[in-house]
């Protein structure tokens, strides 16, 4: 066990590296000089003597692997330097200013998520083929094929616009976070409700669980203590990548319900040609996309220890 662990410590840690390198070439392979950028997106028409102090105050001049480890080190301390709009304000800051919002948000569908995929998905399983079964099936099919952005205008004219129930935007209150959260879920509710009935099905049909009726065990044991565990665990990789796209993926609902999260701040950094925070973004997103499956693999092997005894 300690050793598949260190093994996938030991995988993630050059992909990190990998990630940090890719970031950085990708922010200085586009075709705009940053200096300049920096210049004009405060409304300054910039002389060359203004582009030239510029490159020199960003570091511009250096060499490139120079200027690669200084911002490495930098990341590591989590200075990812200045806003080039907000010259004032440390990039840093407007992500701390701006995750908790995604976080709290990405939080709320996670636990939509589990809530609703998990128990309609076994409940699916036990009675398939049944008028619930097939009515499931119906509404996960819509579910998977309606896009983010129409389901969360249909939720705003309908919650929050004719009924009034929820509000129109503001992370004032939970409530503000529930139509979001439910429009941000219900595509991986719909994916999971499908993935748990599947497992479950196809595990519920195998010898152990024959054996278990023979034994006389009762149908809640056989159904949490063995076919849960067994069907849950193929699910884990696919939960890994999901709290990455749902953290990823808020930059649509972010701006629909206007909403000051990192997603909100990603485009409007992208509208700005603000390079410093489109650099952190993707570096945060892609660094937490290696540690939510590094986690998942070490969760995965607990849960089924068989994981472990394939890839020794």
């Amino acid at each position: 066990m300690k050793k598949y662990i260190i093994k996938r410590i030991l995988i993630s840690i050059p992909l990190i590296i990998g990630i940090t390198f890719i970031t950085f070439c990708l922010i200085n392979l586009i075709p705009s000089d940053p200096a300049e950028v920096a210049l004009r997106v405060n409304d300054i028409t910039p002389t060359e003597a203004d582009i030239h102090k510029m490159r020199e105050l960003l570091g511009l001049n250096r060499p490139f692997f120079l200027r690669y480890f200084d911002w490495l080190w930098k990341s590591l301390h989590f200075d990812f330097g200045i806003s080039y709009v907000n010259t004032n304000r440390k990039v840093t800051d407007e992500i701390a200013r701006s995750l908790p919002v995604t976080l709290k948000l990405a939080g709320v569908s996670l636990v939509m998520i589990f809530g609703m995929s998990i128990p309609i998905g076994i409940f699916c399983a036990i009675k398939k083929n049944s008028f619930f079964d097939k009515m499931t099936r119906v509404i996960v099919f819509l579910g998977t094929a309606i896009p983010d952005y129409w389901l969360s205008l249909i939720l705003l004219s309908i919650f929050a616009l004719k009924l009034n129930i929820f509000p129109i935007s503001g992370v004032n209150s939970v409530s503000g976070y529930i139509l979001p959260a439910f429009a941000l879920s219900m595509n991986y509710i719909s994916i999971y409700v499908r993935l748990i009935r599947a497992n479950m099905i196809e595990t519920l049909e195998q010898d152990h669980i024959y054996y278990a009726k023979v034994r006389g065990l009762s149908k809640k044991s056989i159904i949490f203590r063995h076919a849960l565990k067994n069907s849950i665990h193929s699910s884990l990789n696919a939960l890994g990548m999901s709290v990455v796209k749902l953290v990823a993926g808020t930059f649509i609902i972010e701006n629909i319900f206007v909403l000051p999260g990192i997603g909100r701040l990603c485009v409007q950094a992208v509208f700005g040609r603000d390079y410093p925070i489109i650099q952190a973004y993707v570096l945060i997103m892609g660094v937490l996309f290696i540690v939510c499956n590094l986690i998942v693999d070490i969760a995965s092997c607990y849960i089924d220890p068989r994981m472990v005894e394939k890839e020794v």
